[in-house]
Parts: C-alpha cells; sequence; structure tokens
C-alpha cells in the first residue's frame, strides 16, 4: 500500500520517540545537505528530516529543492536541536514531484498578501493561507454542529432561480440563448425569454431566504449554507461577486428570538474555531500585529485578534434600535467635526460601514445588534412595526468590519405583506409560490443572513475578503 503516510501534525503532537513512519509533503527549505524542512498541510509547524550525509546520492539531493514534493521513510527519534522534540530520521527518500528551484515563486521568504493574490493558485502553499483555510474549514464545520445539534433541517436552496429576492437588481443572467445578436426577439424589441432555456428570465440566486422560508412553513426550523452572487460593481476590500451564505429560517421565532439565536450563533462558531485551531489563529494574531506596527498610531487596533474573539465569545451583544443608534451617531464629536464622509444629519440616513464601525470601536466597544429601521431602507419582507414607519429588522455590528449579520421578523400578514409589495413595485404575479405561504396556514416567524466570508475575516483578522475565500470572483477577476 502506498499511502501510509502519518500526518505532520499528528507526529509532531504525539512527541513519542524510537518508531518507525512514513511522511509525504512539500520540501519547504533544505539546509546543510542534510536538514529537510518538510510540510504535508496539516499544521503550520514543518517537520525536520534529517538525510544523513553519505546515506544518499546527491543525484537525489540535488532534487530537494524549495516545492518539491517527497516521500520519507524513517525512524522518528528524539531531537537534539531547538524548534522541534521530534524529528525524522530518513532512511528512504523518493522524489513525488520535482520544482524547479529557478521558477518557483515562492520562496522562502516574507512575501505581501498582493503578490500572493497575482499568484493565487499558489497561495495555499503558504502559512498565512494556511491557516486562514484551515480556520474556514472549522468555521464551516461549526456552522453544521450548530445548527444540527439544535435540530435545524439543512436546505440546498437554487443557485438559479428567476425571482430577486433583495430587490437589488444587480444580478448574473443565467441564459443559453446566443449572444451574438441572434436571440429571438418580441415584438417591442426586447428578448424573448420564452425561447430561452427555463422558459423565463432567469439569473444565479443572490439569496436562499424566500425559499428557505417555504421549507420553515413545514420544518419549522431550517437553515442553508451555500453560494449567492451579487453583480455589483465595487472593488473593496469588503465586497465579492460570489460568497457563501448562512441563512436560516425559524417558524414561531419574533425579532428577539431571532437577535438570541444570531448571538449565540456567533458565539459558538468562534468559541469552536478558537478551541480548535488555537496554533492557526496566534499564528494570524502575530501576523495581524505585526501588520498594525506599520499603522500611524490612531489607526492601530486597541485589542489582538485573541482578544477582540475572546471579548466577542464572552460578552453580552449591545441592543439598541436604529433611532437611538442615529441619536448617538448624530450628536458624535465624529459627525460634529466633520469625521464622517457621510455625515448624518437625521432619522431615515443609511446608516454606512463607517458608522456601524464608529458605535462598534469607539462608541460601545463591543458587538452591537441595532433595531427597528426606517422601512424605506429595507426590503418588503420585513414585518412593519405598529408606528408605520419602522420594520421589524435587526443588523449585528461587529468589530473591523461592519455589518455581519443582517436579518428580521418576516412579515406574516398576507395583507400587510401584498401592500408593501405593492408600494415597491414588486409583481406578486411572480411571487405567487411565495405568498402561499401566508395563505396556507401562516405563522410568525424571522431569519436572518450571515455573509461567512464576513465571518471567516472577523476570526482571522485579515483586511480584504478576497484572501478568506480560496478562489476570490471579483469585477475583471474570475481566474482557475
Amino acid at each position: 500500500m502506498f499511502n501510509k503516510r502519518v500526518r505532520i501534525k499528528e507526529l509532531l503532537s504525539n512527541e513519542s520517540a524510537n518508531y518507525q513512519a512514513t511522511v509525504m509533503g512539500w520540501v519547504r527549505t533544505f539546509r546543510n545537505s542534510q536538514f529537510i524542512a518538510l510540510n504535508d498541510g496539516s499544521t503550520n509547524n514543518n517537520l525536520q528530516v534529517v538525510a544523513s550525509l553519505g546515506d544518499f546520492d546527491d543525484a537525489i539531493l540535488k532534487r530537494l529543492t524549495t516545492g518539491a514534493c517527497i516521500k520519507v521513510e524513517g525512524e522518528v527519534i528524539a531531537s537534539l536541536g531547538k524548534g522541534q522534540k521530534v524529528e525524522l530520521k530518513a532512511s528512504s527518500i523518493e522524489i513525488l514531484g520535482d520544482s524547479d528551484a529557478e521558477k518557483f515563486p515562492l520562496q522562502p521568504k516574507k512575501h505581501s498578501l498582493e503578490f500572493l493574490r497575482e499568484i493565487a493558485h499558489l497561495r495555499f502553499k503558504t502559512n498565512t493561507f494556511g491557516s486562514v483555510f484551515r480556520v474556514r474549514h472549522s468555521l464551516a464545520f461549526a456552522v453544521h454542529k450548530f445548527f444540527n445539534d439544535k435540530g435545524f433541517v439543512y436546505l440546498h436552496t437554487p443557485i438559479i432561480t428567476a425571482s430577486d429576492a433583495e430587490g437589488a437588481g444587480e444580478m448574473f443572467r443565467v441564459t443559453s440563448l446566443p449572444l451574438d445578436g441572434t436571440a429571438p426577439k418580441n415584438e417591442d424589441g426586447s428578448i424573448n425569454y420564452k425561447e430561452d432555456f427555463f422558459g423565463r428570465s432567469t439569473n444565479l440566486t443572490v439569496s436562499g431566504q424566500l425559499e428557505g422560508e417555504l421549507a420553515a412553513m413545514a420544518f419549522s426550523d431550517i437553515y442553508t449554507f451555500g453560494p449567492t452572487f451579487r453583480a455589483e460593481n465595487s472593488n473593496t476590500t469588503r465586497h465579492l461577486a460570489e460568497f457563501w451564505m448562512i441563512e436560516p429560517e425559524v417558524a414561531f421565532n419574533d425579532l428577539e428570538d431571532n437577535m438570541n439565536l444570531a448571538e449565540e450563533f456567533i458565539k459558538y462558531v468562534i468559541k469552536y474555531a478558537i478551541d480548535n485551531n488555537k496554533e492557526d489563529i496566534e499564528f494570524l494574531a502575530q501576523r495581524l500585529e505585526e501588520e498594525e506596527k506599520q499603522k500611524p498610531q490612531n489607526e492601530r487596533n486597541e485589542m489582538t485578534l485573541m482578544e477582540k474573539l475572546d471579548f466577542v465569545v464572552n460578552n453580552d451583544f449591545e441592543r439598541l434600535t436604529y433611532t437611538e443608534a442615529i441619536e448617538i451617531l448624530k450628536e458624535s464629536n465624529h459627525n460634529k467635526k466633520k469625521k464622517f464622509q457621510y455625515l448624518i444629519e437625521g432619522w431615515g440616513a443609511d446608516l454606512q460601514s463607517e458608522h456601524e464601525r464608529y458605535l462598534v470601536e469607539k462608541h460601545f466597544k463591543k458587538p452591537v445588534i441595532l433595531t427597528n429601521y426606517p422601512k424605506d431602507i429595507k426590503s418588503f419582507y420585513m414585518r412593519m412595526n405598529e408606528d408605520g414607519k419602522t420594520v421589524a429588522a435587526m443588523d449585528i455590528l461587529a468589530p473591523g468590519i461592519g455589518e455581519i449579520v443582517g436579518g428580521s421578523q418576516r412579515e406574516e400578514r398576507l395583507d400587510r405583506l401584498t401592500q408593501r409589495m405593492n408600494e415597491m413595485k414588486i409583481p406578486a404575479e411572480e411571487l405567487n409560490w411565495y405568498l402561499d405561504t401566508r395563505r396556507f396556514g401562516s405563522c410568525p416567524h424571522a431569519g436572518f443572513g450571515l455573509g461567512f466570508e464576513r465571518l471567516v475575516q472577523f476570526v482571522t483578522g485579515m483586511g480584504n475578503i478576497r484572501d478568506v475565500i480560496p478562489f476570490p470572483r471579483y469585477p475583471k477577476s474570475a481566474e482557475f
């Protein structure tokens, strides 16, 4: 059997010695013609492999270049050198894949994140991205564990849809019609989508929420976790054209239940990552600390990454209404001294990231849940409050990135929902299937959406959202 390998993480954590083992991985460095630093991606820590002088042909040694893939058999022994408790004394070395040292872009030195984005197909091989994507894995697993342990049903909502759940209009069209101008046309010159594959205009989904609500009206508690798409021409560090969303929908929940679930969920998944990826998070915290030192004193974070994560896990989130938040922002020195790019003049303003971060980082110094937003800046499906001006919406704001969760109690009253759709010019006939949830056994229900990459960004401390998804999609970029 070829693959009887021991993972390097397992071998290093065992610390026992004097036994035979087989390891496979990629050469990070080879020094003094006898010490190989080997890594297999299971941990950032390298295994020192000793190729004793005179035991191996020069032809093999010359191929032990940075990036080369090798299989090593030998004896695990106690290490006399610093930095590791055990090492592997090689008895045989087999080259599985050569790496041209002259051409391999990842030399054993520090590389900027900008450079690594240019060679994103190789960046998994670095310590930084090894840590980021192991943490991402843990967070994804924790999402499923959290909801599974609560009895939720995991629902796969469609990627191709005919509806625009957000009313955003910034969608990627899906079509099989020719793009050379020969597509069938209606009398008015518009494209006749009845001739298209699905017989109608379709697009990539922006949210699985509406379909999720259908299932919640039968299973009570469901969640989705899948890719969503926005054709927003945004080149910021916070936006992607393709990203993953977690969207629970829960029957018999009101706004307060929704807030409680979201807060419990965020604390759970972050704690899971802290407990299971301590080594990776400590490495990323160290990286962030070095990055912070390059910034002016007034722009540096007051808390380390680990402190920030512990702070979220161990503190109750601050809860206040949109109206209270507007008053705080309006009266803040930041606003009065015109330090905001978008000044707050009064009630009804759509909060920007700078306002959200001010509330979290400067005013409350903890995560914040804002509730009861003006109806005019929120979606049609949110439940109207008794004042007729606000809806039962809630956003959770986190340090460093602003909004991380957006949710609401849904409008379960058919007359109110159809009235709202008419006001917002959303064609009821196209969403007739959705309105059936209000016609046949409607009930109070609530849900929220959490952008998974923003969560990963928060836990890893990475400043650019493109660095927390394996293959980022953004304007003018769709490599791999």
